[in-house]
């Protein structure tokens, strides 16, 4: 049997535990704490017709569309903070000297296996990270062509096949950042249809159904709209990790690798 790539795995559960966590804070305190308190201002409101009541998060956040946004967002800094791991995993290769090569000392054709085998003896979920890959990628092609350029356009190549596969693998926050103020919007109509049926009520003095619908619609599009806000900002902070990553790792390329390679000695 085929085994599960981790990330997906990962993607999976996250978003399991996300909803179940969610779930229950909502069910244990957050719903509770909110019916209370519009309770106790519904009272105070029938003794004191000029009683105006405080904005209360736990009111704000109570309805079943902040619950699916802010599951969202967790489930989305779980796989940022998945990603970012990553990225600090490439870093930590990166900085290390994985050929310790002197200085002044040229890689020849014929020395490639060499310097190879010491890549290809690192951990297997080392060696698929971007710097063992594209340092074996433009080894292999010296000591195939003895050509520097060939292997300069090799290793080149494998890290911009790198940079779209993880602008790739941003679709699916991407998706998620569109969802959220999906989901705040259809917060904000089912809210405005509630006080919509409840408009009857008002024309007799009795305010307090429409409000509360209403009070739906706003509360739900405000923690949308913020919550996307927060993780675009975040989204926008990977993204450029991924990219200058990226970068470094060319940069070094050219730098460590490719101007040592010598194809006569």
């Amino acid at each position: 049997m085929k085994k599960l790539p981790s990330e997906f795995v990962f993607i999976v559960a996250a978003l399991l535990i996300a909803a179940v966590f969610v779930h229950s804070v909502y069910i244990l305190h957050i719903r509770p704490v909110a019916e209370m308190t519009l309770k106790i201002d519904r009272e105070r409101m029938a003794e004191d017709p000029e009683y105006v009541a405080d904005r209360s998060i736990y009111v704000v956040i109570k309805d079943y569309e902040q619950q699916a946004t802010i599951t969202l967002m967790l489930w989305a800094l779980a796989i940022m903070a998945f990603k970012a791991i990553q990225q600090r995993r490439e870093a930590e290769v990166l900085e290390s000297e994985l050929l310790r090569l002197p200085d002044g000392v040229k890689i020849l054709p014929e020395d490639t296996r060499e310097y190879m085998r010491q890549v290809e003896s690192l951990p297997i979920d080392t060696r698929g990270l971007l710097v063992p890959r594209a340092l074996l990628g433009a080894l292999a092609r010296f000591g195939a062509t003895r050509n520097v350029q060939d292997a300069s356009t090799v290793a080149h190549g494998i890290c911009q096949s790198e940079a779209e596969r993880l602008d790739s693998d941003l679709a699916l926050l991407r998706y998620i950042a569109w969802a959220i103020p999906a989901i705040g919007f259809i917060g904000t109509v089912r809210g405005i249809g509630d006080a919509l049926s409840q408009a009857h009520k008002a024309v007799t003095g009795d305010i307090s159904g429409v409000t509360e619908g209403l009070g739906v619609a706003f509360n739900s599009t405000l923690i949308a709209l913020l919550l996307s806000i927060l993780l675009m900002f975040l989204m926008q902070q990977l993204q450029q990790a991924q990219e200058r990553r990226v970068l470094d790792t060319e940069t070094w390329l050219d730098q460590k690798v490719i101007r040592n390679l010598q194809a006569r000695g």
